[in-house]
This record gives structure tokens, sequence and C-alpha cells, in this order.
């Protein structure tokens, strides 16, 4: 149970970057065009990484060897594959954004929140029935916090639905690995660089950057890359290990919810009833999503039952053990 809390709370708080992020990141528009953006805040988040993840090499690489380091060729796997996905749904958003208004934008790429259960399925994920209320009303919540006009579809709009089928596959992907024995922090970094290359290249074949453009958005640049990169998308490695993609992908929706309210506090934006009751139902929906899932139970024999959320342990690692320390290690798995 306490660690399904640690997983939401985190979850929270990468939601809470990210919403705060999109003030950031409206603000460097104004003097880099996308790719250049991206590629730049994406690569910095990778460049934040490394003393962590050489600091996490060190300390493993240290005796005694009792207990099996993460798998290091499952991570660095994990982080390219998690990163051409993170690329194509970067990419696709800002394509998007500018063949729509914001607002359409806004509600068509959040609908990942329906997306995900829906591949969930597909892995034999049943969810209970209150859930699909939760996310219907999440759902409506978005319509009325981002539809301000009329809805009819167009080119911007089908490349926004395409942008959250790859978010929704990102969530996924990232479940799947997470759940296992990996370096979190080593995925996390091996993604931003492979985002950021593919970025860099798009950049290069499509913008023209000039140095002072990017200098005058450093502060912009420096907190999305630091915060929304580096920081919040660490966190939704360690969250998502505990929750399922489900939940974890209705707490991370509300970075919609609070980049509106970030954009009353902090540009002195105005909210409308609508928007507010939009706001409302979302936090309502999550709220109850958070609260319909179950700790995990115990068997008649009193030990834990394993929940599906767990991480699966893999035992294989890229350094040497000792033969006493990997019976001793066997022998810590199977003692009562």
């Amino acid at each position: 149970m306490a660690k399904r809390f640690r997983g939401s709370i985190a979850l929270l708080l990468a939601a809470i970057i990210w919403g705060t992020a999109f003030v950031a990141q409206s603000e460097g528009m104004n003097y880099v065009e996308p790719f250049t953006y991206n590629a730049i805040r994406t690569l910095l988040g990778g460049i934040i990484l490394i003393p962590f993840v050489i600091g996490s090499r060190i300390k493993e690489s240290k005796p005694p060897y009792v207990i099996p380091g993460p798998d290091r060729r499952l991570s660095v796997k994990g982080g390219i594959l998690c990163g051409i996905l993170l690329f194509a749904a970067s990419s696709l958003q800002q394509l998007g954004i500018t063949m729509t208004t914001a607002g359409k934008a806004g509600f068509v790429s959040a609908l990942y929140v329906v997306i995900v259960p829906l591949l969930s399925l597909l892995f034999h994920r049943r969810l209970p029935k209150l859930i699909w209320v939760c996310i219907a009303a999440a759902v409506a919540g978005f319509y009325l916090l981002c539809m301000t006009t009329g809805f009819h579809v167009n080119d911007g709009d089908r490349l926004m639905l395409s942008c959250a089928v790859f978010f929704a596959l990102h969530i996924m992907v990232v479940d799947r690995f997470s759940k296992r024995f990996v370096d979190g922090t080593l995925m996390a970094c091996v993604q931003f660089f492979t985002a950021g290359l593919l970025m860099t290249v798009c950049m290069v074949l499509f913008e023209h950057p000039q140095m002072s453009s990017i200098l005058a958005a450093k502060h912009t640049i420096l907190y999305a890359g630091v915060m929304s990169c580096g920081v919040a998308y660490s966190l939704q490695l360690i969250g998502q290990r505990r929750t399922s993609p489900t939940v974890a992908t209705m707490l991370m929706s509300l970075e919609a919810v609070i980049a509106a309210l970030s954009g009353c506090m902090i540009l002195h934006e105005k909210m409308s009833f609508r928007e507010v009751v939009g706001c409302t139902l979302v936090f309502a929906a999550v709220l109850m999503a958070q609260l319909m899932t179950t700790p995990k139970q115990k068997t008649a024999d009193g030990t834990a039952e394993r929940d599906e959320d767990e991480p699966e342990e893999s035992f294989k690692s890229d350094r040497p053990y000792s033969l006493p320390a990997a019976k001793l290690f066997s022998k810590m798995r199977t003692d009562p």
C-alpha cells in the first residue's frame, strides 16, 4: 500500500511539473522554433542524468556483490524504444498544434486516457466498470476545459490523435519495462538522448536555429530541460513501477488541469465557469480512480499475494557475482 502511494505521489509530482512547464514552453516558442526547443531541452534532460547514472554504476561496482544489479541491456533497449516513441509523439504534437486550435489540441491529445485502457485490454488486463466511469468523467472534464468552440475534425486534429496514440504507447512501454528489473535512471537517460538526437536531425533539416534566439530562451529551456525532462520523466518511471498503467495515465493527465491553473496564476489568464467545472470533473475522476485501487491482499497462509503492478525481477546482470553471493541471495529470497 505504501509503495503504491509513493508511486502515485511520484506521478502526481510529474504531472505538476509538466503542467507548469507548459508556461515555460509557451514563452520559449516566442524565441525559437519547435524542433530547436525540443531538441535542446531533451538533450539537456539526458545530460542532467549522466552524473546519476555514473554514480549508480560506481556504487554497484563496490563490494559486497550480494544482490545482482539491474539488467543494463534491457534498460538501454527500453530507453531507445521509449525515446523513439517520445520523439514521434512530441513531433506530431508540435506539428498538429500549428494546424488546429489550442483547445482542440489539448482535448484530442488528452484522449490517451482512453487509449491506454483500450491497449490494456489487448494484454488481457480487465478493468473494473467504475474505472471506465472515471475515464468517461475525465474525458468530459477535458472537453469542458479545452473545447470552447464547436468541434470539427481537420488534419491537425488527426495529427493530435496520432500524437495521443504514441503517448499511450509510450506509457505502455514504460509500464512494461519499469515493472522489470531495470535501471530507471539509465533508461530515462537513454530515452532523452535517443529522442534528442532524432529531434536534432529534424532541427537541422527543417529549421534555422540561431544562437541569439536560443540564449534569449535559455531560462525556459533550462526549466523544461531540467524539470520537465530530467526530473518529471524520471518520476514517471519510478511511479509506474507501483501503479497500473490506467491509473497512472489518469494521474499524469492532470498536467492539462495544472497547466490551466498555472496559466491563471503565472500568466494571469482567466478561467470561465465551464473550465472550472471541467477541472473539477477531472480532479474528481482521478481521485475516484485512486480510491478504487485496492491494496495487496494476503493469502490463506499469511503470505502477501503478488500484485500485478509489482515489478518482475530479472536476475540477469552484466556484472560478475561470486558463487557464495549468489547462494546468499537465493537463500534471502526463499527464507520466510
